[in-house]
C-alpha cells in the first residue's frame, strides 16, 4: 500500500468526520467511505499496524455503519451499502479503565439517545493489544427519561457461559477488530463482518 493511497483513505474519512459534524460542505457517498474503509483494514494488515488499548480510551460517536448480508453462493457475507447514522440518533460507544494494574482490561458501554430517551449498556471489556481485538459482554442495562433513571437491570449477554469473563476465549465473545486508530476516529470490523466508523465526541 503506497503512502499516496494512506492520504487517500485517510482524507476521505477525516472528511467524512467534518461533514458529520458540519464543518465541512461536501459529504463523501457511503460507497467511497466504504471503499476507505476497506482500505485502512487493508493497509492496517499489510503493515501489522498495533494499537494500544489506551488510544481508545474516551467516548466516541458513531456517524457511519455497514451492514452485511449471506452470500448465497459462497455461503460466507458480504458488506452492504453503509449508511450515515441520522443526526436526530446519537449513538455512542464509551472506553474507560479499570482499576486493576492489567492494561488490556477495562469497561465499555454503548448507549443509544433519541430525544429525551436514553437506553445504556455496560460491562467488562479486554483488549488484545497484538491483534487490535477488544472483546466485551454488556451486563447492565439502563433507561433514562429526561436524565432520570427508570429502569436498571443486570443482564447476561453470554447466558450458559463462565462467570468469569476474562477467561472466556474470544471467538465466544462479542467483539471490534480495531484497523484504524486516531485522536480523532476509529474505525473497526465487528464479529458479524459490519464495518464501523466512530469519531471523538
Amino acid at each position: 500500500m503506497t503512502s499516496t493511497n494512506t492520504e487517500n483513505f485517510l482524507s476521505t474519512l477525516s472528511q467524512t468526520a467534518a461533514a458529520y459534524r458540519g464543518k465541512h460542505d461536501i459529504r463523501p457517498i457511503a460507497e467511497e467511505i466504504v471503499k476507505a474503509l476497506l482500505a485502512a483494514e487493508i493497509t492496517a494488515k499489510q503493515q501489522r499496524l498495533t494499537y494500544n488499548f489506551e488510544s481508545l480510551i474516551g467516548q466516541w460517536r458513531l456517524c457511519f455503519a455497514t451492514g452485511t448480508k449471506k452470500a448465497r453462493e459462497r455461503g460466507g457475507i458480504i458488506l452492504g451499502k453503509g449508511l450515515y447514522v441520522p443526526k436526530f440518533v446519537t449513538i455512542h460507544i464509551a472506553f474507560s479503565r479499570t482499576p486493576e494494574a492489567d492494561l488490556s482490561r477495562g469497561k465499555i458501554s454503548n448507549q443509544v439517545q433519541l430525544g429525551s430517551i436514553l437506553l445504556k449498556l455496560t460491562g467488562p471489556a479486554k483488549y488484545l493489544g497484538k491483534k487490535n481485538i477488544l472483546a466485551f459482554d454488556f451486563n447492565q442495562m439502563f433507561l433514562s427519561v429526561f436524565g432520570r433513571t427508570i429502569y436498571q437491570q443486570q443482564i447476561r449477554a453470554n447466558q450458559g457461559k463462565s462467570d468469569d469473563f476474562y477467561n472466556q476465549p474470544i471467538t465466544k465473545l462479542p467483539f471490534f477488530a480495531f484497523f484504524l486508530v486516531t485522536e480523532d476516529l476509529i474505525a473497526a470490523r465487528g464479529r458479524g463482518g459490519g464495518l464501523a466508523l466512530w469519531i471523538r465526541d
